[in-house]
């Protein structure tokens, strides 16, 4: 890969000052371009002086534009650069645990920093370069999410399978000095990571500075083929697992004025306990693992219900979800129903044969699991589908199944429900 120009937008700054494609970016205001990451940063500036370079010849171009305009340069990549590809064998990696035969992607293991700043991946910051580093530190970048799991240095060497998977304790350090932002997830395996360790992990954590940490259970499938020895998550360990996140948690109410560390829902299922209050997320800050899903939805739907106009002959329907998410979608629609009597649906929790049983959440539910286990019931007019089962923007299930193939053959229409809880009443009060 490289910084070559491929396509220049439009009416853009770069356009105006007769930049051309396949001319060479190679700095912007004395600073070397090599990625996305100093395009973006040093092209901030209301003002750049931008080198160019095409066969053999230099040349420099002054713009001017608002702070913080793109400069409507466009390269072969998104990172202008090749990803950086993980360099770990995590004991716990839901991608060792995929079959084979599946779509290529599915089996791409990234492990980049600029993925994180720019779309919010998570990287166990153990290919990061001294470079790299240091140019988080010098430019302030922020926010980056880490994956955490254990701050025992030869633990997580071990964890992550990467001898030298302690250095990048070092860098967490240098940036909590730094003042860089950071949001940490534990993925916890029972007796590797649990009890005492996360108690380390959590203690080490707070010294640092992080900003945030998501606790969440590892997930175990039944494609697991020799790979070290896990145990899932069970209701006892999911209950130890948030003692120990809400003795922090409160350490750190205390004495930072946040919580801090924040379980995800599927540990409150698992340990059969009731979710926290609205309070308790802190503005769900940690949303995107799965931390305050459930809660956030039922606010929302709630609070939508209070409003809402129902038609009064609503079309049938039928829910689809996994097997943790069922009770709570049931209750849900029996407050809607209790409100709204013309509210015709069920919930059907689909059991996750694909993957293995012990898989229980929504998102990773796939298409010919969902045919199999409702062909034949009486779906209503609709089946709606929460939009997190299909691959982003998309409408293909993780075993590429199609909504399309999906409704021929349980002979509904396919209703892809938004993760917003107005988006669900919505969809349950659409009229015939």
């Amino acid at each position: 890969m490289s910084t070559i120009i491929t396509a220049i937008d439009p009416h853009s700054p770069a356009e105006r000052a007769g930049i051309r494609v396949g001319e060479r970016l190679t700095a912007i205001n004395g600073h070397t371009v090599v990625d996305v990451l100093d395009y973006r940063f040093y092209g901030y500036d209301a003002e750049c002086d931008v080198v160019l370079e095409e066969k053999g010849q230099t040349r420099q171009v002054h713009i001017r534009k608002a702070e913080g305009r793109d400069l409507g340069l466009n390269f072969e990549t998104y990172l202008m650069d090749t990803m950086h590809q993980c360099a770990n064998h995590c004991v716990f990696c839901f991608v060792d645990q995929m079959p084979p035969g599946m779509r290529e992607s599915l089996y791409v293991k990234d492990d980049d920093e600029r993925l994180s700043f720019l779309l919010g991946n998570y990287t166990t910051l153990t290919n990061l370069s001294e470079r790299e580093a240091q140019r988080i530190i010098d430019l302030h970048i922020s926010p980056i999410n880490v994956s955490v799991h254990t701050t025992n240095p030869r633990l997580r060497c071990t964890m992550l399978g990467n001898k030298h998977a302690d250095v990048s304790l070092d860098y967490m350090r240098r940036f909590g000095v730094a003042g860089i932002q950071m949001n940490g997830q534990i993925v916890v395996c029972p007796g590797w990571n649990d009890g005492d360790q996360l108690r380390r992990t959590m203690s080490d954590l707070m010294e640092i500075g992080f900003y945030s940490c998501s606790v969440v259970p590892v997930g175990i499938t039944r494609h697991r083929r020799g790979l070290a020895k896990l145990a899932p998550v069970t209701r006892d360990t999911a209950r130890e697992i948030i003692a120990i996140a809400d003795e922090f948690g409160e350490k750190c109410l205390r004495e930072k004025g946040t919580r801090m560390f924040f379980c995800a829902d599927e540990l409150y299922l698992k340990g059969e306990l009731p979710l926290p209050e609205d309070d308790y997320y802190e503005e769900y800050r940690q949303l995107e693992n799965g931390v305050g899903l459930l809660r956030s939805l039922e606010q929302e739907f709630m609070a939508a219900l209070r409003v809402a106009d129902v038609p009064a002959s609503p079309a049938p329907f039928t829910i689809a979800t996994g097997v943790s998410a069922a009770p709570f979608l049931t209750e849900l629609l029996r407050r809607a129903q209790a409100q709204f009597p013309a509210i015709q649906g069920k919930v059907v929790a689909v059991e996750n044969d694909f993957f293995g049983h012990t898989i229980d959440v929504a998102g990773l539910l796939t298409g010919q699991d969902i045919a199999a286990q409702l062909k034949g019931q009486m779906l209503g007019r609709r089946l709606l589908i929460p939009l997190h089962m299909l691959r982003h923007g998309e409408t293909v299930f993780l075993d590429d199944y199609t909504t399309e193939r999906l409704g021929r053959e349980l002979d509904a229409a396919v209703q892809v429900v938004g993760l917003d809880g107005g988006d669900l009443l919505d969809a349950m009060t659409e009229s015939e």
